[in-house]
């Protein structure tokens, strides 16, 4: 039966996948940007402590080309550079360096009750936003010039609300690239990306590094004093949007935004802190749940190996189509396919992470997000349905 799952989700991929559309490939053919009073989109950039990468992002914002952009920088809380940074290149985009844009910077000095660090600093940088158009991203994206007018024409062509531009997952460890692999091999089960467009498909993605959504239908949901208490604020946005009936597009663009996840496989354990329990509602009998199942698809295969005849065979036909996958999704995850060699490596990390996430909340009562304790009972409380 695991077997006749995994060909299934390599003949979903094998069959569909070439279904997305490619920005870099139609981009250049879409209709232009009709003219407009003011600025064509508002850019959301929140960060906290980000002085390693807030002014490569700034830039690169800066730099787009098509189009003219209102950004607003958030500095949430940092004890660094962070707001500094901002600052200063808000002076040279104030200066006249950047022509057609405009820079503006908040500084947020304390979190009010009831809310997380980052769905605060979206909300107030929103009540701001003067385009018909916002474009909610981080503090370490870097963007191609062309990236943002060609995301905003396909948008603007296909009427869509949201509109998720897949990023490249920029890799400098090994142990990153079988993480990644493994983790989108995984994510395969439950979600299909050429059906977020369709409106009676559960399928549905929210990507903090590129959620596109047009002014009215965020304003209309609430935006997010609707998520205040939502560790996974992008992927439930994401959701929101679907089930509210909005039109949500998945697209690709190979090198049009990446981002640096993580510097190792223990950097994405590490990341996966926050998210893994909250994905599960932190309801702790879900959460075990799903890591039995987790460990019954890593270890069911490797035993049916071992014990030879026609359990050999399912065994090597599910490594098969997990190989198969890996092939077929390279052109939306980007991971090198020789990375299916270390996949139950791989999976068996994302099941620490997984128990790791859910033993450090309910031995600390909460989540921590950039140094702040958000407490369990709260998230809970405000946590809604994923599926």
């Amino acid at each position: 039966m695991l077997a006749v799952g995994w060909l299934w989700q390599w003949s979903q991929w094998a069959l569909h996948s070439g279904e997305m559309a490619d920005l870099t490939q139609i981009g250049a053919s879409l209709p232009p940007l009709r003219e407009v009073g003011s600025a064509d989109l508002t850019v959301v950039v929140p960060a906290c402590n980000e002085a390693a990468s807030i002014e490569v992002t700034l830039n690169s914002l800066l730099a787009s080309t098509g189009l003219r952009l209102e950004i607003v920088a958030v500095d949430d809380r940092s004890t660094d550079e962070t707001g500094s940074m901002m600052e200063r290149v808000a002076a040279r985009v104030n200066d006249g360096g950047f022509a057609g844009h405009r820079l503006k910077v908040l500084h947020i000095e304390e979190l009010p009750g009831g809310w997380l660090g980052k769905p605060h600093a979206l909300a107030t940088a929103a009540r701001t936003a003067s385009a018909e158009w916002i474009l909610f991203t981080d503090g370490d994206v870097r963007f191609a010039p062309e990236a943002l007018a060609y995301a905003l024409r396909y948008a603007i062509a296909e009427r869509a609300d949201h509109l998720v531009l897949m990023p490249d997952w920029v890799v400098g460890t090994a142990g990153e690239g079988a993480m990644h692999g493994a983790i989108h091999a995984l994510s395969a089960w439950t979600l299909r990306l050429w059906r977020v467009a369709d409106p009676k498909a559960r399928d549905f993605l929210g990507v903090g590094a590129f959620n596109l959504v047009r002014r009215s239908a965020y304003e209309a949901l609430g935006g997010f004093a609707l998520l205040r208490m939502e560790v996974l604020e992008d992927l439930r946005f994401g959701w929101v949007l679907k089930r509210a009936g909005y039109r949500q597009r998945v697209v690709l663009g190979p090198g049009l935004a990446s981002v640096r996840w993580a510097g190792s496989a223990w950097g994405v354990v590490r990341n996966l802190e926050k998210n893994l329990f909250a994905l599960y509602r932190y309801k702790t009998p879900l959460a075990l749940m799903a890591a039995f199942g987790l460990l019954m698809q890593i270890a069911w295969p490797l035993l049916a190996i071992a014990a030879g005849g026609w359990a050999r065979v399912a065994g090597l036909a599910t490594y098969g189509a997990i190989a198969g996958l890996y092939f077929a999704s390279r052109k939306v995850t980007r991971v090198n396919p020789g990375y299916v060699l270390v996949y139950p490596l791989a999976a068996g990390l994302f099941l620490f992470a997984l128990l790791r996430s859910t033993a450090l909340a309910l031995g600390r009562g909460g989540v921590v997000w950039r140094g702040t304790l958000y407490s369990l009972r709260e998230l809970r409380a405000a946590a809604g349905r994923f599926w």
